[in-house]
């Protein structure tokens, strides 16, 4: 199930999505060197990448610890303090940025529009470091480097849902060989999505991945989806007008 549009419309241009949009870009293909694949671990400079600016659990909470790549150096590399907001901005793979973008295009304008430019940036930014939080608090030693702006979108999704619960979204569902086009509440296509993330977080505490091969950081995604749940209200300031009505829904 993708998402594609909602009905929601805008009363001023999101400037601040995208220009999110344009640097999570930027740094993935000027300064990741990414390309048309998953990430490349035999890089050099990708695994550098990872090493240096991505944020590591175990370096954040043991301030002895630290991943030293061999051929690195330390040239262009971030401060351990740094990396939760250098690895917001970092992606291990086209597909992996081209999801998040999606999602953040359809759902923070009109997140960006209720809040305006300055407290929508500052909420963004908040909802990826409580998401790092949740997921370095529920395993603090793992020396797996954990990238992506899925944590701050998630918050994005999480005010989203609590603001404009009955918008309608156009979503592209597929089951098996057929596929559908439907417009979905808001509250369905989020909630569904919520809910597939908790489940997945649940099992992957029940049985942990490979310290070695890393996975999806799905207790980032609840943690950055319930931040953006609690706190929306304290940084939207403008009421939007109520969704047109609309033919009912399948």
């Amino acid at each position: 199930m993708f998402p594609l549009k909602d009905d929601v419309p805008t009363d001023r241009l999101p400037v601040v999505t995208i220009a999110l949009i344009a640097v999570n870009v930027v740094v993935y293909v000027f300064w990741q060197r990414g390309g048309l694949t998953l990430g490349d671990p035999s890089s050099q400079h990708y695994i550098c990448q990872l090493v240096g600016n991505a944020a590591v659990p175990r370096e954040l909470t043991d301030p002895g610890f630290e991943i030293v790549g061999e051929g690195c150096g330390s040239g262009g590399l971030a401060p351990t303090w740094l990396t939760p907001f250098t690895a917001m901005f970092m992606h291990g793979g086209l597909l992996h940025l081209g999801g998040n973008m999606l999602f953040l295009w359809i759902f923070g304008s009109n997140v960006e529009d209720s809040m305006g430019r300055g407290r929508y940036l500052v909420f963004y930014l908040l909802a990826g470091v409580v998401a790092l939080a949740l997921q370095v608090a529920l395993d603090p030693s793992s020396t797996v480097p954990t990238l992506g702006a899925s944590g701050a979108v998630a918050g994005v999704l999480g005010g989203y849902i609590v603001l404009f619960p009955r918008a309608r979204v156009l979503t592209f569902v597929f089951i098996v060989f057929f596929f559908l086009f439907l417009q979905l509440r808001a509250v369905v296509v989020l909630g569904l999505w919520f809910v597939l993330q908790a489940v997945s977080a649940y099992f992957d505490l029940a049985q942990p991945t490979s310290a070695s091969t890393g996975g999806v950081a799905y207790a980032a995604h609840v943690g950055g989806f319930v931040f953006g749940l609690v706190l929306v209200r304290a940084f939207a300031n403008r009421r939007k007008p109520a969704v047109r009505p609309q033919p009912s829904l399948y």
